[in-house]
């Protein structure tokens, strides 16, 4: 499925929950779906993104957060006057939780075991009701940035290699198009899994958790591509660096 926008998407989902690979796990489910979702690992990192982004179709907090729980999470969003629908995702599927949840405002709360397919159609009905009018097509269609064999839309996110949709997902869109914007140019790992998240995201197991999240992304998408060409080859590791997407052929020094 292609990439979906958050600046342009009718299904914007902000998700707390500090299990990282939960997060990460459900947040590449849901933009597989046709969500646009940002992600965080407890409450203090969302109000930072509320502070200069507050627009979302859909919140969806953890029951269980670290510094602050998530009904204190709401509790401080609504004080802020945001009225975004929320959800609660949580293992804590008991009625007494769920009852506080609804008097504190909350529309729904969901069990996390019930699967991405659930949460979806759930999330679905929380945003049906904040549609935006569709964005007015531009005057002219976009010309992609051209790398090689690979084509590369910003508008409207996608990526094509040799004519062919790749079907990445938005986060994985962002790797690529950071590699290529810096082709030929090794970027560390803190790099592309800042722009998988935000400047200063901290997640994983110690302070470089995040080196295997990194790899799995990059994994995932070097098998889209082969998948479209068994030669594909133009994403280079740079052993204890990162990553780098190869510069074409014939583009300078």
């Amino acid at each position: 499925m292609p990439a979906t926008n958050w600046e342009t998407s009718n299904n914007r989902v902000l998700l707390v929950d500090d299990d990282e690979l939960y997060l990460e796990t459900m947040m590449a489910e849901l933009e597989d779906r046709g969500f646009a979702v940002r992600g965080f690992p407890d409450g203090p990192s969302l109000f930072k993104e509320l502070d200069h982004a507050p627009e979302a179709d859909a919140l969806l907090l953890d029951w269980t957060l670290p510094s602050m729980s998530g009904i204190d999470v709401l509790s401080a969003v609504r004080n802020r006057g945001i009225d975004v629908p929320v959800a609660f995702l949580t293992g804590r599927a008991l009625v007494d939780y769920e009852h506080i949840a609804l008097d504190r405002g909350a529309i729904d709360f969901i069990d996390k075991m019930r699967g991405a397919d659930i949460i979806a159609q759930r999330l679905a009905r929380m945003v049906v009701g904040r549609r935006r009018p569709p964005v007015a097509a531009a005057a002219e269609p976009e010309a992609p940035l051209v790398c090689g064999a690979l084509s590369l839309w910003h508008r409207n996110p996608r990526i094509q290699w040799r004519g062919a949709d790749v079907g990445l997902t938005l986060t994985e869109y962002k790797i690529i198009s950071l590699l290529v914007a810096n082709a030929g140019k090794p970027l560390t790992y803190r790099a592309i899994y800042d722009t998988m998240h935000y400047a200063g995201f901290m997640a994983g197991y110690g302070a470089d958790g995040y080196l295997v999240n990194v790899r799995s992304a990059l994994k995932r998408i070097r098998k889209k591509f082969l998948v479209l060409d068994p030669a594909f080859a133009e994403i280079e590791n740079f052993a204890a660096v990162g990553y780098a997407w190869r510069k074409p052929a014939g583009d300078g020094p």
